[in-house]
């Protein structure tokens, strides 16, 4: 699988949906590239919220997010939008 690193590598627009479909399956964003999209949000629009977690879970998520160059709480909005987007699709 071949992994994008610049905003630059990707198609200006696909000729149809199944040509995207087969682009993402033979593509990846790189994380640091994903996460500097992530730190772009529009932090005036975010609420802040509290969650407890086992301590031994915390560590093994920011141990994962490390590996993957981004910021633990990053990875889990990353991960909830997708769920939640997968959710309302079913």
């Amino acid at each position: 699988m071949k992994t994008i690193k610049s905003w630059d590598e990707l198609p200006a627009s696909f000729g149809s949906e199944a040509e995207e479909t087969v682009f993402w399956q033979q593509h990846q964003l790189d994380a640091r590239l994903m996460d500097t999209v992530l730190s772009g949000t529009d932090q005036t629009e975010s609420t802040t919220i509290t969650i407890r977690f086992d301590p031994r879970m915390l560590a093994r998520l920011k141990r994962l997010a490390r590996s993957r160059y981004l910021n633990y709480q990053s990875m889990m909005k990353q991960w909830i939008s997708e769920r939640l987007e997968k959710e309302l699709r079913d």
